[in-house]
């Protein structure tokens, strides 16, 4: 799906340097595609914003069909952020209440950092309600991203999240549990992709709510569940956005918060994701730092280049075709909401009695 470059959002032109299909207005205006529009609400903290915009923006422009994607970044104002970060929001973000009049056909929910542990807690939750609650009246699906999706499961299910005895972090291999599930659309049986979080609904409280469950780790649980009507709200516990590099980054923000000694031990490596020669530059270069006094001093000498040559992503296929899938089936249901005719009998809100390789 080329992507329009519809502002003036640095991503754009990040993204057409990649190699992805990145359209200006004009040509959009001669490209025969049908129109998109999605709305990306982004709650990343600052060092992640912009990579969380860049990572699902690239899973849907990398869809290989026709349809032209107009991307609409927004965040909530109630977020804590500095000054770069608030200038970039201002500078290339949209307002939601013009979106609001504007309309969309979907939205994209990322996670967020919180403090407390009851989210309804949280200076965040008032304006994600509201903009949830629109969202489910108003566009065709809703794709929540890990605390996104514990935050909408509590809303509208009173789940609660279990706390962990430890973060969750890694790469994980996934079974799919309904290949029949429109999502799971050409996705293999098994695949990997990354968790990083701190709490876990599980698959027994998801269903005892009525949801269905489209793909599971033995090791970590769920990763993917549907709102009981099939498709409103997608719900992830993991973040198939994620870059190859992502959990490094992660990784050399919480070593560098042992550096600065807001940790007492040095961080666990995120399982199943660096091979041991990594392992050994990473832990070669704590213990050059276990004798030095200031241990912040060593930060600039953290070997990030050198450990970036030895991670790959192996779930950027599966995160593409899902989310391809998801946006197949948001323009057939767009099209439903325009007044096309299906067939008698034939639910419009059951995508399983929809055909997505269809017209």
């Amino acid at each position: 799906m080329p992507l329009v470059a519809h502002n003036g959002l640095p991503s754009f032109k990040r993204l057409l340097d990649r190699g992805l299909n990145v359209l200006t207005p004009e040509q959009a205006r001669e490209h025969s595609g049908r129109e998109l529009h999605v709305g990306l609400l982004n709650m990343m903290p600052d060092a992640a914003l912009l990579a969380t915009e860049r990572q699902f923006m690239a899973l849907m422009g990398s869809s290989k069909v026709d349809d032209k994607i107009f991307v609409y970044p927004f965040s909530i104002r109630e977020l804590n952020r500095r000054a770069e970060a608030t200038e970039h929001i201002e500078e290339h973000y949209f307002e939601f209440p013009d979106l609001v009049d504007q309309g969309l056909n979907a939205l994209i929910i990322t996670g967020a950092n919180v403090i407390d542990a009851s989210l309804d807690k949280e200076p965040i939750w008032e304006p994600l309600i509201a903009v949830a609650d629109w969202a489910e009246k108003n566009v065709a699906s809703t794709l929540c991203s890990c605390l996104a999706s514990h935050a909408l499961l509590k809303y509208h299910y009173q789940i609660d999240r279990v706390p962990l005895p430890l973060k969750q972090w890694g790469v994980y291999e996934h079974s799919v549990r309904r290949a029949d599930h429109p999502l799971m659309r050409n996705v293999s049986g098994t695949f990997n992709a990354p968790h990083s979080r701190w709490n876990d609904i599980a698959r027994s409280q998801l269903e005892d709510a009525g949801l269905t469950v489209l793909a599971e780790s033995d090791e970590v649980g769920v990763h993917m569940a549907v709102s009981p009507d099939q498709f409103r709200t997608v719900y992830t516990q993991g973040h198939p956005e994620y870059d190859a590099n992502s959990l490094l980054k992660e990784y050399k923000r919480e070593v560098f918060r042992y550096l600065r000694g807001e940790l007492e031990t040095a961080p666990p490596y995120p399982e199943h994701y660096l091979p041991d020669v990594a392992r050994e530059l990473a832990s070669d270069f704590l213990k050059s730092t276990a004798e030095v006094e200031d241990r912040w001093s060593r930060s600039e000498d953290f070997p990030e280049n050198a450990l970036t040559q030895y991670v790959n992503n192996s779930w950027g296929d599966v995160g593409s075709a899902i989310v391809y899938n998801w946006l197949q089936l948001v323009t057939r249901l767009s099209s439903l909401d325009r007044g096309q005719q299906l067939a008698p009998g034939v639910d419009p809100l059951n995508p399983l009695e929809l055909d997505p390789g269809g017209t």
